[in-house]
């Protein structure tokens, strides 16, 4: 279980996190180096990319959190 992560997407977000954090430092890389950035730079802007996932994920869990907590929520 990854705490509720699961459920991200209709299920399909463990197939695209595991995707993405393969191959979003590449891409990242690969794009930064032909824009003729610094080998260096780019390769710490591809290592960067990799927490980008992680925070997507966290601000979306925290958004379905609270759209489940208002949910449940009933006036008396």
């Amino acid at each position: 279980m990854e705490g509720g992560s699961e459920e991200l997407f209709n299920g399909f977000w463990p197939f695209m996190k595991r995707f993405l954090l393969l191959f979003l430092p590449l891409w990242v890389f690969l794009i930064g180096y032909s824009a003729g950035l610094n080998i260096i730079i780019a390769a710490i802007l591809a290592g960067l990319s990799v927490s980008s996932v992680a925070i997507f994920e966290n601000l979306k869990l925290r958004r379905e959190n609270d759209f489940a907590d208002d949910a449940n929520n009933l006036i008396k």
